[in-house]
């Protein structure tokens, strides 16, 4: 275990992303098309072909996810994707057409200091492209693809992944664009919100404040009022068990609590917060006790892979960026 949400097998994650312009997008793709389905609980989501995944439309199955930065330019970064997998003969067969199901995600990292100026198209669509042609079973976590130019109320935000195993031994993993409008750490410290569901100091192994106080309950919002649009935490959830698409919606909304488990505040009114989740069908799980404990271990992972997303951050290099958590407290306990 790499404790990435490629240990579910079958799985590929690509980056890209550009310095100049603070953005980049991640690629989540699928070795064989996978039963998948959606949770938004997010009050301003910018989604692409969510609608497809809710459980009374016809489409089961999907080839990939994409996450991206860019707010609405950004799902442009999806037809990249759907373009490298098209070469390489994937998709929803209709006919003699075949078209790759690719549904996504933004967050909104349009005032990071970066380079948005890019004239009549956007760079997203080419990023995605890039990313799909770079997905492998290894990848890099922190300020790369979509969370390069992602932030928090207070440090630098990031991609993160986690993974962990049920004890009948299926197998489910997360992974996490964090650009949250709350805090994903208590106060300024270095303790994680995430911090009960942390495995073998992936997030440095700081556990929380002793005492816990009431200080450590101040709310914290990224910038002034006007800036809580500047938001959205994204994840995907995938799983080696057997399930439908019903079942996968429910593993979503299962999953979605890890959120609340590991931001501060969070599904805030112009969040776009959205889990994406998927099942690669190849384990069978009990559809009561089986799913719903599935279904808590998918919640502690994505709270793990948030603050990893945190920990594992570099800020960027423009005049008063916002700071990363290893600028204050390193990269180890």
């Amino acid at each position: 275990m790499k404790n990435l949400i490629t240990d579910v097998a079958g799985i590929r994650v690509g980056h890209a992303d550009d310095a100049k312009l603070a953005s980049g997008v991640t690629a989540i793709l699928f070795d064989q098309p996978a039963v998948a389905s959606i949770d938004v609980r997010g009050g301003g989501p910018g989604i692409r072909d969510g609608v497809l995944l809710e459980p009374v439309n016809t489409v089961e199955q999907v080839d990939g996810f994409t996450l991206s930065g860019g707010s609405a330019f950004g799902l442009d970064a999806g037809g990249g994707v759907q373009a490298w997998l098209a070469e390489q003969g994937r998709g929803f067969a209709i006919g003699t057409a075949t078209i790759p199901i690719v549904p996504g995600g933004v967050i909104f990292d349009m005032l990071n200091g970066g380079d948005k100026a890019w004239g009549q198209f956007s760079p997203y669509r080419d990023l995605g492209y890039a990313a799909a042609q770079a997905a492998s079973e290894d990848f890099t976590l922190g300020s790369v693809g979509a969370g390069l130019g992602a932030t928090t109320a207070n440090y630098k935000g990031g991609l993160g992944s986690a993974s962990a195993m049920t004890p009948g031994g299926i197998t489910v993993g997360a992974i996490a664009a964090v650009n949250a409008i709350g805090s994903v750490t208590i106060g300024d410290g270095p303790w994680f919100w995430s911090a009960p569901f942390e495995q073998d100091g992936e997030f440095g192994g700081h556990g929380m404040p002793t005492p816990f106080g009431p200080e450590h309950l101040k709310i914290q919002l990224k910038g002034a009022a006007a800036a809580t649009a500047e938001n959205t935490t994204l994840v995907a959830v995938v799983t080696d068990a057997v399930l439908t698409k019903t079942q996968v919606k429910r593993l979503a909304m299962l999953a979605q609590t890890g959120f609340a488990r590991a931001i501060y505040p969070v599904h805030a009114p112009l969040d776009g917060d959205v889990v994406f989740a998927a099942a690669t069908g190849k384990k069978p799980v009990d559809p009561l006790a089986g799913l719903t404990e599935l279904g808590a271990i998918a919640a502690n992972t994505v709270a793990r892979a948030i603050a990893r997303g945190v920990f594992e951050a570099t800020r960027l290099p423009f005049d008063g960026a916002q700071p990363a958590w290893r600028d204050r407290f390193g990269a180890k306990r």
